[in-house]
């Protein structure tokens, strides 16, 4: 965008005091990069075909989906065999937002909730190492419950009690 300053003719009055003005258009490079504000620019088909890509791997989804949660249930068990610090903890945060960021793409936005409950309860690094193991055990057993139950959405009542409780309980640590 460009915008250009001149200087006020002597005797002309302020900008404010003038009746006309002109207006300045910036530039959108957005809408010329995605075809001019055109809609009919999207190529559809191509749309389409990325549909149909990912309607073909979604047979893979549950095992994508255990195979994450197993990486979730492997780090819990590094924090019980070498203790809670920083690193195990890290390990730990980033499994739990890997599912937070999985869970909904796989058709379980219910991990994607609760996973994302456990990286609010854990995500200050400087107060990770102090966050309740139970409350985190808590989180990662009501994940592969909900994985292993096929509980997908929050709609089911299972879903809306665990997600109540363990916001309710994340919420009375001030995370």
């Amino acid at each position: 965008m460009t915008l250009r300053l001149q200087a006020r003719p002597p005797g002309e009055p302020p900008v404010s005091d003038q009746k006309s003005g002109h207006l300045i258009q910036p530039s959108n490079a957005l809408r010329l990069k995605v075809g001019g504000g055109r809609l009919g620019a999207i190529d559809a088909s191509a749309i389409a075909k990325a549909e149909a890509a990912l309607q073909s791997l979604s047979g893979n989804f549950s095992q994508w989906l255990n195979d994450e949660v197993g990486k979730l249930e492997a780090a819990r068990q590094d924090v019980r065999a070498n203790g809670v610090d920083p690193d195990t903890m890290e390990r730990l945060y980033l499994r739990a937002h890997d599912l937070k960021g999985l869970g909904a793409t796989y058709g379980f936005p219910l991990v994607t909730r609760i996973a994302g409950l456990l990286c609010r309860l854990i995500d200050d690094k400087a107060k990770r190492v102090d966050a309740p193991m139970p409350l985190i055990d808590a989180h990662i057993d009501a994940i592969k419950a909900a994985v292993r139950d096929g509980i997908k959405g929050e709609d089911h009542p299972v879903g809306q009690a665990l997600v109540k409780e363990l916001e309710s309980r994340v919420a009375q640590l001030g995370a």
